[in-house]
């Protein structure tokens, strides 16, 4: 793989300043004495005003160093001083941002002078000391591809105040020993933002060796997850001024005096609450289903919320194969297509993950406004795995479970009159019975003898109604809670039509169950009576008709459905106060 020296990007930067081209340098577009009559001349401030114009085509991105905008005006005033060594003295800042720099060459000292270099965004994995001149007092090397940071203190360190090494992967115990005041006696900032640190009382020793820092940046490393986090690090830092870019009042650290001394309250693992509230804007399901239709079953809804969260547990990934599988199988039925794996992988050469498990609130059945009250706890362990899972974000879903209930079949069922004459069965067929209506005696008789109808439930059947990600990165640069009104859109449930196809089609189930077993009954000799269901089923296409006239009839006048809502809240445990860490931690440790 070629390399990409940082050199090459910087002879490329200053060459783009044409510091010997029009209008800069000599040439013959320059007024002199010696000049004649009638050339194509300009003056020195119609030169000066090229390079500053908004519109001429002789403007120069500067971004790269402040120093290039002056360098140019003194390649325009006085030519003659643009000598090489001029040149790489003149800059003392220089910002080389996403051009691909992975080496950092020996050519870089020929910049003495150079006071200030920034380096983000490339694909820079080691920082030799003896490349950086000795005058650079800032360097940020944020989001590269630093692994270790021996490489940076194994010689002669620089005299950096300020360090910025954000979002890289560091974090192991070598590169703790490398941040101490052996290494970096003058530093005063120190950023160290998204990185992997876990041991936070290890990190906050060697830090404290640093006398003369002031600012520290640690927000989106796995240990601020801890409740401990920031207390623990304002007491163990009495010297710090400044932390997570908010200054530490002096309330503050009074506050948390004390705990810095009390090591053994200090765990490294995260309490985290998962709280959701109330669903508005479920249509009515019974809106759906023709309650008209004779023998129709009878229909309920139940609602309930699902959602993942990462388990306390970890697991051993050579033993747990199939909790991996089940994992995969619940993150497909309750995400959406293009989520990520609902494993999160700590480390990668780590043996050990961390299980993303299905939760589930309550199940509620319909109304206007359905509040779940569900609130769970998850104490985690794994701060990497969480901190993972924070910038996955959260997966919710909103299930509808639907339970149909049958009157139970007619052989199960005692028959209320064997005897009862041929035609009063055919009464269900439309036709009169013999028996006067108005008999109060009959009616009495067929109350006491008709029996209450049995209902039997199948299987429940669950869909996913809709589903929606919930961003979680705010947890790790500071925020405490996430309080979400989640808007999944409107709902776009079966229609009117579809429904009754659906219900056509369960009787229509039914009554095929039902002649079998009637037929079953007749061939060992059973006296059961024709199920009622198949009278029904002559007159359910009619109704099945009307139900579909009805909701064509009602379609031009349906409403706007609102949006689906769904309240939720997402909180990290976080001490307040020295005291509250006792509080809190005591009577677990006793009990």
């Amino acid at each position: 793989m070629s390399s990409n020296k940082l050199s090459a990007v910087l002879e490329k930067q200053i060459h783009s300043l044409c510091l010997n081209d029009f209008p800069c340098g000599y040439g013959t577009w320059r007024k002199t004495k010696d000049s004649p009559e009638g050339a194509e001349t300009e003056d020195t401030d119609a030169l000066l005003d090229l390079l500053s114009c908004p519109h001429s085509p002789w403007q120069h991105d500067a971004s790269w160093s402040p120093q290039a905008p002056a360098l140019r005006q003194l390649a325009v005033l006085t030519p003659d001083r643009l000598h090489t060594d001029f040149i790489y003295n003149y800059f003392t800042t220089l910002r080389i941002v996403g051009k691909g720099v992975s080496v950092i060459d020996d050519s870089l000292l020929k910049f003495s002078k150079l006071e200030e270099l920034v380096l983000s965004n490339n694909k820079i994995s080691e920082i030799p000391p003896e490349n950086l001149p000795i005058s650079l007092k800032m360097l940020e090397l944020r989001a590269n591809r630093l692994s270790a940071l021996n490489s940076l203190t194994s010689g002669r360190p620089p005299r950096l105040q300020y360090l910025g090494l954000g979002s890289n992967s560091l974090g192991s115990h070598d590169d703790t020993r490398h941040l101490t005041g052996r290494h970096w006696p003058q530093l005063v900032c120190l950023d160290l933002s998204d990185c992997e640190f876990k041991d936070q009382q290890a990190l906050l020793s060697a830090l404290s060796t640093l006398t003369c820092l002031r600012t520290l940046v640690l927000e989106g490393n796995p240990f601020t997850l801890a409740p401990s986090y920031p207390g623990f690090t304002v007491d163990s830092l009495p010297q710090l001024s400044c932390l997570d870019t908010s200054w530490i009042s002096a309330d503050e650290r009074q506050c948390f005096r004390g705990l810095a001394k009390n090591t053994d309250l200090i765990v490294d693992r995260a309490s985290a609450t998962v709280s959701v509230g109330s669903v508005k804007g479920i249509p009515n399901p019974l809106m759906r289903v023709d309650g008209n239709a004779e023998n129709a079953p009878v229909v309920n809804y139940g609602y309930f919320i699902t959602y993942e969260f990462l388990s306390h547990q970890t697991v051993n990934l050579n033993l747990d194969r199939k909790s991996k599988s089940e994992a995969d199988d619940v993150r497909r039925e309750s995400s959406e297509p293009d989520t990520q794996d609902s494993m999160v992988y700590p480390e990668e050469t780590c043996h050990d993950i961390a299980h993303v498990s299905g939760h589930s609130t309550s199940k509620l059945t319909w109304s206007e406004c359905m509040d779940f009250s569900h609130t769970q706890t998850y104490i985690v362990s794994d701060l990497g795995g969480l901190k993972r899972f924070f910038n996955r974000g959260l997966y919710l879903t909103i299930e509808e479970e639907k339970v149909l209930s049958w009157p139970a079949a007619s052989e199960d069922v005692p028959v209320a009159n064997p005897s009862r004459p041929v035609k009063e069965k055919k009464s269900v067929k439309g036709k009169e019975s013999p028996i006067k209506s108005g008999s109060t005696k009959d009616k009495s008789t067929d109350k006491k003898k008709k029996p209450v109808p049995q209902l039997v439930q199948d299987a429940p059947i669950r869909r996913i109604l809709q589903s929606v990600h919930v961003p979680l990165q705010s947890l790790l640069t500071g925020a405490q809670q996430i309080d979400v009104l989640c808007d999944l859109g409107a709902l776009h449930t079966e229609s009117g039509v579809e429904a009754s196809q659906t219900l056509e089609k369960d009787l229509g189930k039914k009554i095929k169950e039902d002649m079998k077993k009637d037929k079953e009954s007749k061939q060992r000799g059973g006296s059961g009576t024709k199920p009622k269901n198949i009278a029904a089923s002559k007159g359910k296409g009619k109704g099945g008709q009307e139900s579909k006239m009805d909701f064509h009839t009602n379609k031009s006048t349906a409403v706007k459905l609102e949006p689906v809502t769904v309240e939720l809240n997402v909180k990290l445990e976080k001490w307040q106060s020295a005291s509250q860490a006792h509080q809190l931690l005591l009577p677990q440790q006793n009990s």
